[in-house]
């Protein structure tokens, strides 16, 4: 049996919930700064991982798990969350559950297997929530996990109806060696509008003598008092806070809850410090506002698409630039400029067609949809360039390698690309008609290097 690392207790602990697209590295390290003792990622399934390559990027001085085929971030962590932060799993299968454990378990403090998600994607892929009726196979990750992983083992599930049937699978989960068990006080039909629970979690607490982490009250909870009333009436060890955390974060805070304006450019501070992707920042911010989004200033937050234009809105645009600018020094890379092959030991550049590219025109420009408008876009100013001029229509030639795309205009017999590799089709011909439109003087290239879509 493998040596258990010492540090991760789970007892009188108040911690971030699993939840998707927000518990990822800033909104972790938000709530470790409001008061939260230990912070869950989303839940990352167990392929995703599988298919990754763990990078040390000295830039952001974080350890970054990095999609191979699109450069895009499954996980990111750092050393201020080292010993506080759980991986949720999703998985249902014993062996790769394992292998990821092996992959992750010196960088993180614990993994816990989702056993509660009721989502259509988990119980087709028999994760989540359907391995509440799978208990051999439920054991059987947990076993594994246990037995040959260094770092606390965990799962998350949700009550049943049949309270015996319940208890009985706790009891069997709880024989596994694991160190905690969290309870959704919701059965997996329910919603977040059902009352939750709070009896059938305090009967689980009651039956296993390892600690029980209760969740689902976020609606009984608006202060830091709440948490603990919560908490004492489940007869828990301790609280997964999740729709109230997601609202405002400083609910962690013993001394009270924070203005929402101060915890959103704390929020955007650590999104830029880290690196955080536009879209997810985004979503983050919008789960803050809620129906504030329906006011001018939300309204105008909307409309962004960089995480620059979301950080002016807050004042912190000049900062955001600056701090891209120094990682760019840094030489971190965008996930725009992630191109195939890279992360092979032997990459080989790929060509754009059998010729060598050396005649392109090559711009590193991105194409940025929000600081376009209907009907300026680059594609169509090419048109309408050719049109004028009498040219034939523009010619495009997409390159697809490893679920990446670029492509190439050809325009009056020269051809023109940009040096970014797209997740689609459509964003690569608009690059590669932007990266034209640059060459013929149709779009000045300081405007682009204003507006993000240049990086010099």
């Amino acid at each position: 049996m493998t040596t258990r690392r010492v540090g991760l207790k789970y007892d009188n602990k108040i911690i971030l919930a699993p939840m998707v697209r927000v518990g990822t590295l800033p909104m972790r390290l938000l709530a470790l700064h409001y008061g939260a003792d230990m912070v869950y990622s989303e839940e990352i399934i167990d392929w995703k991982l599988l298919k990754s390559v763990r990078i040390v990027n000295d830039a952001l001085g974080t350890i970054d798990y990095i999609d191979k085929s699109d450069g895009t971030i499954v996980f990111r962590t750092c050393a201020i969350e080292k010993n506080k932060v759980v991986v949720q799993l999703g998985t249902c299968d014993p062996n790769r559950a394992l292998k990821v454990g092996k992959m992750i378990e010196t960088d993180v403090a614990g993994i816990d297997i989702n056993m509660g998600c009721p989502k259509e994607f988990s119980l087709k892929g028999g994760m989540g929530a359907a391995l509440l009726t799978q208990p051999e196979k439920a054991k059987a990750i947990l076993s594994i996990l246990v037995k040959n992983v260094s770092i606390p083992i965990s799962c998350k599930i949700r009550v049943f109806e049949d309270m015996k049937a319940m208890i009985n699978l706790v009891k069997d989960l709880a024989s596994t060696g694991i160190s905690a068990i969290a309870v959704h006080g919701r059965t997996k039909i329910e919603r977040p509008q059902h009352l939750n629970r709070n009896t059938m979690i305090a009967a689980v607490a009651r039956a296993i003598n390892i600690p029980v982490i209760a969740n689902g009250g976020s609606r009984e909870i608006d202060r830091y008092s709440d948490i603990l009333k919560f908490r004492d009436e489940c007869g828990a060890s301790s609280v997964m806070i999740a729709r109230a955390a997601e609202a405002n974060c400083s609910i962690f805070c013993q001394d009270g809850i924070k203005n929402l304006e101060d915890v959103i450019v704390a929020y955007l501070k650590l999104a830029v410090d880290y690196d955080n992707s536009p879209s997810n920042t985004k979503y983050c911010v919008q789960n803050m506002l809620k129906e504030l989004q329906e006011t001018p200033k939300g309204k105008k937050f909307l409309e962004c698409q960089t995480l620059e234009q979301i950080c002016s809105i807050w004042h912190l645009g000049d900062y955001c630039r600056q701090r891209q600018l120094e990682f760019q020094a840094k030489g971190m890379l965008g996930r725009r400029e992630i191109s195939p092959d890279m992360f092979n030991e032997s990459p080989k550049r790929p060509k754009l067609d059998a010729e060598e590219d050396l005649d392109v025109y090559t711009v590193k420009c991105a194409f940025i949809r929000v600081n376009f408008h209907d009907p300026d876009l680059p594609k169509s100013r090419l048109i309408s360039y050719c049109g004028k001029n009498k040219l034939k229509v523009p010619k495009y030639k997409i390159i697809n390698k490893d679920k990446l795309f670029r492509a190439v205009v050809t325009v009056d017999e020269r051809r023109y690309t940009s040096s970014y590799w797209e997740k689609n089709k459509r964003f690569a011909e608009q690059g590669a008609a932007l990266s034209c439109c640059v060459g013929l003087g149709l779009i000045d290239r300081k405007t682009l290097v204003t507006n993000g879509s240049i990086l010099e």
